[in-house]
């Protein structure tokens, strides 16, 4: 079935946006902001994941002498070990949104663009483009360079990490370790943009409802239920008034 009407306008704009301009803009790979930004963000949603457990870890095993003491999990060499071991693997969660600018380009979930594309796609409508369609869902070259530059960036900045998680973590991460040593004297811009979302947004960083809103919520319905209850019948309400007593002929005597 071929695009007509609305949807093959549609089509030609979302292929323009996602295969316009030339061989330079096609592929714009990450800048060491952009790297150590993300980096930070997922060193401290796996730390505060992490953090969650009250595991213990007996460090006497493996000593003949038996010396040693019982170690929080979360103060643990461990606990540090397996964060930044793991850390670089969790960019490839992310994709490519090049309908975003500057470093909000870079976000979980599928970008608006090919979202619309595989609808369209299930709607029967023939996509024809230069990327097969298997390959879609691929990692771009982008995201391969932030797996890559995070690579060398924690293994450079190993120390920093590790001083930062033994006697800094009331600091925030993304400044003690970009702002003030990884971009020290360079451009760190990136670090300050914010991608606000919009609604319906899969790809927007997941908000927690609000407790206020739905504080709102519930006084509301009590309001309603209550005025409902005084709106009853008095027979609903199950309140009745006392019925007057039968008027006797001989009362008037």
């Amino acid at each position: 079935m071929a695009a007509e009407g609305p949807a093959a306008l549609l089509l030609l704009l979302l292929l323009v946006a996602v295969a316009g301009g030339d061989d330079a803009d096609w592929v714009r790979l990450p800048s060491k902001c952009e790297v150590c930004k993300y980096v930070a963000l997922e060193l401290k949603s796996a730390f505060e994941e992490t953090g969650k457990t009250k595991e213990v870890i007996d460090t006497k095993y493996g000593f003949l002498d038996g010396k040693g003491a019982a170690v929080k999990y979360t103060q643990s060499d461990i606990r540090l070990i397996e964060v930044t071991e793991n850390i670089c693997k969790r960019l490839l969660d992310y994709n490519l949104h090049k309908e975003r600018s500057g470093s909000n380009r870079f976000a979980k979930g599928m970008s608006e663009t090919f979202e619309t594309l595989h609808n369209l796609v299930h709607k029967g409508v023939k996509v024809v483009m230069d990327i097969p369609y298997e390959l879609w869902n691929e990692t771009s070259a982008e995201v391969a360079d932030l797996k890559k530059q995070c690579d060398v960036l924690v293994e450079e900045y190993e120390d920093v990490i590790e001083d930062w998680y033994r006697h800094h973590q009331t600091e925030d991460l993304s400044q003690f370790l970009c702002a003030d040593r990884v971009l020290k004297g360079k451009d760190a811009s990136c670090l300050a943009e914010k991608w606000t979302g919009k609604k319906g947004d899969l790809a927007s960083a997941g908000e927690k409802p609000s407790k206020k809103k739905s504080g709102k919520k519930k006084k509301k319905e009590g309001k309603e239920q209550s005025e409902g209850a005084r709106s009853l019948p008095e027979e609903e309400s199950g309140v009745q008034e006392a019925a007057p007593l039968p008027h006797s002929p001989t009362d008037e005597l």
